[in-house]
């Protein structure tokens, strides 16, 4: 049959099993758009209200489902207003489909409306390059099936990440002789098994462990390695922790779990990691907020701790620490392979039987005992700690919960995920405006679970023209806005580093001096959705059942502390963040601190 180069891409499409088209119309692909004519009931489209929060839909919607969507942008400013949300993905190894407009190919050069070209005609693709794995300019309609096939096979394969096609307007147009199969062939997937000497030694290593600690990251939720991981932590008795892109790979009230390592991390996570013997790192990047900059002793020990790093992707092994073992291999099989070695190297161990277990168990509830103050204030406006605890309160234990970056993301390192696929974060990016769509995705993606965002007001305010798109579609997320009416997490980093008398140009004020906030539940209820504010901390298990109960989008308005220090969280890692040289006494420390950092020891 002939087909356009846009009925090909939707085909094709639809025979993947991609359920949403998510994006905005523009005339550079207006040659796709059309071919939706007569498949409307085969694929979806959903009309975002900025390209980067198509991105985020697709990107949450795979976090939960586990497959890819598609995002379709016009030319110019379209495709690069992809590129947050292109990098979010791209750090987090999260597969996305982007395909964007571009000039006709015999336009190339020519500076036609909206085509970068001074430095090499129809360039916009170079502006993406470093936030994809990889990107094709289409020249030629017959290219399509080729590029297609490659472009699912990059997105799936190895370490997953996006990909981007640019599509020229006569691409999209010009038709090509195809045969269409019924279903698409099977598309690459993450099976790499690791080298089976050098899982052995692992073996051997973790088996003569006294202390040992898995920290476990995104590459494990990717690979739903979840009975692994299990099997492994038990069969060793290792306490097991988790990045934040890691959390919910391991049910959280289970007795193993030692909670968060890092500047964000939890005291025990942090005193459980620097203390191992023996760490067993399984698709983490040791990235500087999970190992407090590297500062020794903070976080890790490594030396003298010995590494075991499991990673897909070769070059995170040895890149931040030294490894005692490393092992090229996604984490699923991996874990499988070592599991069935430790079985024979330690039968019959009862890890709650070790003295070990005992020490995770008082290192856990010490934890918690000091963030009670927080967790169970009953001070108006409330700290978002308490916020946090009437939100678990309120949440099924399989509910999802998306967050940004931020004192809101800070907090999750008290939360408790019971299910994998249940908190989804930008985790390296650390990309605001992020929750609200991603949240959209998430819900697309499980229909049958309940879903809320949480972001901060200035958070909120990136994407908050996408409760329009939750509005149109009726997609029922809540929105819970932690309102404290400025950046606060940069002011109290600010405070942390430089002094109490900071916080420079991070408090949202008129020029009079006073604070100043919209009113969100109103904006909410005028966009169509239910709205409501809420300030003490026994009003928000109530109102969170409201906004579940509305049967629509909702959103709950929460005031939540502007009082340092308990405007956040507790702080048990150290980040490295420069002190300026006037401040002699502060700058002085910083750079003692920084001293310690073990940067330039990998091997």
């Amino acid at each position: 049959m002939r087909l356009t180069g846009g009925e090909f891409i939707l085909e094709y499409l639809i025979r993947r099993g991609v359920p949403y088209l998510a994006g905005i119309p523009g005339h550079g692909c207006l040659g796709l758009i059309d071919a939706l004519k007569g498949r409307e009931e085969r694929i979806n489209t959903i009309q975002v209200r900025h390209e980067q929060s198509a991105v985020h839909l697709a990107d949450g919607y795979y976090r939960v489902k586990g497959e890819p969507l598609a995002v379709f942008t016009s030319i110019g400013p379209g495709a690069i207003n992809t590129a947050v949300g292109l990098a979010t993905a791209f750090v987090d190894s999260i597969p996305v489909l982007v395909m964007s407009g571009e000039t006709h190919t015999y336009m190339f050069g020519r500076g036609v409306l909206q085509e970068v070209e001074r430095r090499h005609w129809a360039g916009l693709p170079s502006v993406l390059e470093p936030l994809v794995k990889r990107y094709w300019q289409v020249t030629d309609v017959a290219q399509l099936p080729y590029v297609l096939t490659n472009a699912f096979n990059q997105m799936l394969g190895g370490r997953p990440g996006p990909v981007f096609i640019s599509l020229p307007m006569d691409v999209q147009a010009d038709d090509m002789e195809v045969e269409l199969a019924e279903e698409v062939g099977p598309q690459a997937r993450r099976s790499v098994r690791g080298d089976s000497d050098e899982i052995h030694r692992a073996a051997i290593l973790l088996a003569a462990a006294r202390r040992p600690v898995i920290l476990a990251g995104g590459g494990v939720n990717l690979a739903g390695a979840f009975d692994e991981l299990r099997q492994v932590a038990e069969t060793l008795g290792a306490a097991v922790v988790t990045t934040f892109q890691g959390k919910g790979c391991f049910p959280e009230d289970h007795p193993l779990y030692g909670w968060h390592a890092g500047s964000k991390g939890t005291s025990c996570g942090n005193a459980l990691a620097r203390s191992a013997d023996v760490v067993l790192a399984v698709g983490c990047r040791f990235a500087d907020e999970t190992t407090s900059s590297y500062r020794r002793g903070v976080s890790f020990s490594i030396p003298p701790t010995k590494l075991v790093h499991i990673d897909i992707d070769p070059q995170e092994i040895g890149k931040n620490y030294s490894t005692e073992i490393g092992i090229v291999a996604d984490a699923r099989s991996a874990l499988e392979d070592l599991h069935n070695e430790l079985k024979e190297l330690i039968p019959g161990r009862e890890y709650k039987e070790m003295p070990y277990f005992r020490e995770i168990q008082a290192l856990k509830e010490e934890w918690f005992r000091k963030l009670a103050p927080l967790r169970d204030s009953d001070r108006v406006p409330m700290t978002i700690s308490r916020f946090f605890k009437e939100l678990r309160a309120a949440l099924p234990w399989d509910g999802i919960l998306v967050t940004s970056s931020g004192h809101a993301q800070a907090a999750i390192t008290e939360f408790p995920i019971y299910r994998p696929h249940s908190h989804i974060t930008t985790g390296g990016f650390s990309t605001m405006g992020f929750s609200v769509p991603a949240a959209m995705g998430a819900k697309l993606a499980a229909p049958e679970r309940r879903v809320i965002a949480v972001p901060g007001d200035g958070d909120f305010m990136m994407t908050m023209q996408e409760l329009a798109t939750a509005v149109q579609y009726d997609i029922p997320i809540v929105i819970a806005v932690l309102n404290n009416k400025g950046w606060y997490s940069i002011r109290d980093l600010q405070m942390a580093a430089y002094g109490e008398e900071r916080g420079m140009a991070t408090e949202f004020r008129k020029g009079d001096g006073e604070p100043y906030t919209p009113h969100f539940a109103e904006i909410a209820r005028e966009f169509g959705a239910r709205g409501e504010r809420v300030e003490r901390p026994a009003q928000v298990q109530q109102a969170l059942a409201r906004a579940f109960q509305a049967g629509g989008p909702a959103l709950v308005e929460v005031m939540v502390s502007q009082e340092y220090p308990v405007s956040g969280g507790l702080v048990t890692g150290w980040w490295d963040v420069p002190v300026p040289a006037y401040l002699k006494e502060r700058r002085e420390r910083y750079l003692k601190e920084r001293s310690e950092e073990q940067l330039g020891l990998q091997g």
